[in-house]
């Protein structure tokens, strides 16, 4: 049930003027520096303008450059990434910053084919740095645009899917003028975050009712379609907040499951044969205690549910902590180095509630 126009010029100029008409002052608007565009695209991938920005600017100071973000820890890198969750993204953008330092002489590739070899650069990433730094019309097809394409043409296909991805793309890039491709996407993608917003959007005030599939045919709740549903897997941790004077114990996450590359402590999880873990610290404790709170966290897959409890270990039992920890593969943290190690949002919260 597709509307049939060929008048994209009408279109894209009427999404164009109201854009100029309703400009958001963002910090990468107005820049054809590749590095800042780039760095701006890979933190508001699944993370709202208001959440990224202060990460944006953050990332800006400690690495000015691609350089800078290059030659950091990847621990510095996650570390100051936290709390913006899927930390895939961070490890990526440390590895592509090297490739492009290291590889390609500090230069981003300039055209849509090249940006699309780099790690972590997906269609969308690659068409934005394409189209804002260096002019090539690649039309840039995020939520927001799946979501005015699908109303304003009436498109019934299923935005999940790889056919309805190939569909939408194909129509942002006969859509998009040539003359001025980096307005276009910046326009098409406020549009949809400020005017064509998923619920309940003022379509009384709406540049292109007239000729919207859409609000002519009162289907604005139906579109766009989205069948497939993601299955969220529920998950309860027991975490042990182990202390030893001034020593905590640590776990370092590693590659397999959520949070790789960064510290928590040890858990026993529900469902999964890790009791035998916790035996060596039980046995040398001198003070346990649970924390009241229970804690939840909410990932795009998962929902985790979490409880806390404390062992205290006496000092002259040190020489069997450290052992215990050498062959479990903990770590041992000075209190005052905590606030160092990047960390789950999940573990900053009950961190913050202990005052620490």
């Amino acid at each position: 049930m597709t509307q049939k126009t060929t008048d994209y010029q009408a279109f894209s100029h009427q999404i164009i003027t109201w854009y100029q008409q309703n400009p958001r002052d963002l910090p990468w608007r107005g820049t054809r520096d590749p590095y800042k565009i780039w760095l701006s695209e890979i933190i508001l991938q699944q993370t709202r303008v208001a959440q990224g920005l202060p990460y944006y600017y953050a990332f800006c100071e400690a690495y000015p450059t691609v350089k800078e973000l290059a030659l950091a820890a990847e621990e510095d890198v996650l570390r100051l990434w936290q709390g913006l969750g899927y930390y895939s993204r961070a490890r990526n953008l440390h590895f592509c910053a090297k490739t492009i330092w290291f590889e390609l002489d500090g230069k981003f590739p300039d055209t849509y084919e090249g940006l699309l070899k780099l790690k972590g650069v997906g269609n969308y990433t690659a068409a934005a740095i394409a189209s804002f730094a260096f002019g090539e019309a690649k039309a840039v097809v995020d939520g927001n645009v799946f979501r005015v394409l699908a109303r304003y043409f009436g498109i019934e296909t299923d935005i999940a899917s790889g056919k309805g991805k190939k569909e939408f793309e194909a129509l942002a890039n006969e859509i998009i003028p040539i003359a001025d491709p980096a307005e276009f996407n910046q326009a098409m993608m406020d549009f949809g975050a400020r005017q064509c917003t998923p619920k309940s959007p003022n379509c009384t005030i709406c540049p292109v009712r007239n000729t919207c599939f859409a609000h002519l045919y009162n289907m604005v709740p139906e579109l766009p379609v989205k069948i497939n549903k993601v299955k969220v897997r529920e998950r309860h941790f027991h975490y042990y907040v182990i202390r030893c004077g001034e020593k905590w114990v640590w776990n370092k996450r590693t590659a397999g499951d959520i949070w790789e590359g960064l510290y928590d402590f040890p858990k026993v999880e529900e469902g999964v044969n890790q009791a035998e873990i916790m035996a060596g610290a039980h046995e040398i404790s001198t003070h346990k205690h649970t924390f009241p709170k229970n804690y939840r966290h909410i990932l795009s897959h998962q929902k985790l549910n979490a409880v806390f409890s404390e062992i205290e270990i006496a000092e002259k039992n040190f020489a069997n902590l450290e052992k215990w920890c050498e062959d479990e593969g903990f770590v041992l943290v000075e209190e005052s180095k905590i606030e160092y190690l990047a960390k789950p949002k999940l573990i900053v919260n009950f961190l913050n509630d202990q005052g620490i």
